[in-house]
């Protein structure tokens, strides 16, 4: 997968405020604030930075936890895990593996198959609803 670039002022020209600042300085949205959070419309959760596929509705689920929740990503290598100790606490970050956009965290208690729960920030995401036909 090639690797996607931009520089700051070029990401601050593509995104809204807020999408900037959760995507590329790995910032956090309300709970229960983004758009995606109830949505149960079938389709693909692409990056919102560059519109690389992350997770599909079949995947989603009702984390109760205030943002839109996956149990796995579209592919293994569709996202990053690395390890975030900010916050006083360790989390592990999940990053968008084309851009490096900051997406949310990954938590051992979600559903099977996989019990993971995948928390993401709306902001990070946009669906491509599924074509009906």
């Amino acid at each position: 997968m090639a690797k996607v670039t931009k520089s700051e002022a070029q990401w601050r020209a593509q995104l809204t405020p807020q999408e900037f600042h959760i995507t590329r300085e790995a910032g956090t949205e309300p709970a229960f604030s983004g758009i995606y959070c109830n949505t149960k419309t079938p389709g693909v959760y692409n990056c919102k930075c560059c519109n690389a596929p992350l997770f599909t509705s079949t995947t989603k689920y009702d984390s109760r936890s205030g943002w839109p929740s996956f149990y796995q990503p579209v592919s293994p290598d569709a996202v990053v895990v690395r390890e975030d100790n900010s916050l006083m606490m360790r989390r592990l970050e999940v990053l968008c593996a084309a851009c490096d956009a900051h997406l949310g965290h990954v938590f051992p208690d979600g559903p099977a198959p996989t019990g993971l729960r995948y928390c993401m920030n709306s902001a990070s995401l946009s669906l491509a609803p599924e074509e009906d036909g």
